[in-house]
């Protein structure tokens, strides 16, 4: 009976490691990707023609949605998603706080998707009378930087406000409450506050930020999959050309996601940029100067190198960009 007790033994532990190995594999060839519930991400998963090209490299895909860049980039940290998209400011402080992350890609400026907004009855007419006021934003996020160069183009400092820190919903209650004197909010939050609420614009991006979108990815994860990488790159661009051309259509996608009126969505998507590239040195550059800006303000414990976190692609790649 022994050697019969120890056959089965060894058949029960070949198949446990059989399976154990099939799942491996499986999580190996799972891309998991982080949203938020706005951009070109959106788009590209409700189309579903990534899952079809990366099929055939035998590539699953699975998608998680987060409510705002810092806490993607905290997902993509702890490698519960391998690759993500968020506004500027994020990448900075996940960068600061020792995320393993490469920056892979980014969609052209749009400084008008952001902004420094006031209640309708405000009597705040500038930047500059925010000074000893309650401005609310999510910290860390991309209008985190918004702020700083409004108040620094305004002549005032940092410190010079009184800054309150809640995710989006939360904020916008503060805002409507009278809690606060300002939000600073992107799209498109930002449209519904203005169209819902009529909240008025104080100082949108324009002059003083780029307010690019930029995609990462963990480094293990670029370094080891750069077709993967190629796909999802050409795909997010192609999505996002056809947006430019669409977006009526674009907007009827997005809208029912949201859960908000077509004409919110429309000025959202209209704000959007679009067409995904490969970071260039002038924009590695200015992300540079992010950096050094919230470092000397020390929202950061340490001063960056934003060029040592720049996903390089393979020169295949790189030709077909």
């Amino acid at each position: 009976m022994r050697p019969v007790i120890l056959r089965r033994g060894l058949v029960a532990l070949f198949a446990a490691a059989v399976t154990f190995g099939a799942i491996t594999q499986a999580q190996a060839e799972t891309l998991r990707i982080g949203y938020q519930k706005y951009g070109t991400l959106v788009l590209l998963k409700a189309k579903g023609t990534l899952e079809k090209r990366l099929a055939a490299q035998g590539v699953d895909v699975q998608w998680t949605e987060f409510p705002g860049g810092p806490q993607l980039l905290e997902g993509l940290n702890v490698g519960s998603i391998d690759f993500g998209v968020t506004g500027e400011t994020p990448p900075v402080f996940a960068q600061a706080a020792g995320a393993d992350l490469l920056y892979v890609a980014y969609e052209p400026p749009a400084p008008h998707s952001e902004a420094i907004l006031v209640p309708k009855g405000s009597p705040i007419k500038s930047v500059a009378e925010l000074k000893g006021k309650k401005v609310v934003l999510n910290k860390g996020s991309n209008v985190h930087y918004l702020l700083v160069r409004a108040l620094e183009d305004a002549g005032l400092k940092y410190t010079d406000i009184q800054t309150v820190f809640l995710p989006p919903a939360d904020a916008r209650a503060a805002f409507e409450r009278g809690s606060v004197d300002a939000w600073v909010i992107w799209d498109p939050y930002q449209a519904a506050a203005e169209q819902q609420l009529q909240a008025r614009t104080l100082r949108d991006g324009q002059g003083i930020v780029d307010n690019h979108q930029f995609y990462l990815a963990t480094k293990p994860y670029a370094q080891k999959n750069p077709g993967v990488i190629k796909t999802l790159v050409e795909e997010v661009r192609a999505v996002g050309e056809w947006s430019k051309a669409n977006p009526e259509d674009v907007t009827q996608q997005v809208s029912p996601l949201l859960g908000l009126p077509a004409d919110i969505t429309l000025t959202s998507v209209k704000r959007q940029g679009y067409g995904a590239l490969f970071l260039t040195p002038e924009v590695v550059a200015a992300q540079q100067k992010i950096a050094d800006s919230f470092y000397q303000l020390k929202l950061i414990p340490k001063p960056l190198s934003i060029k040592d976190v720049i996903w390089t692609p393979p020169a295949a790649v790189a030709k077909a960009q």
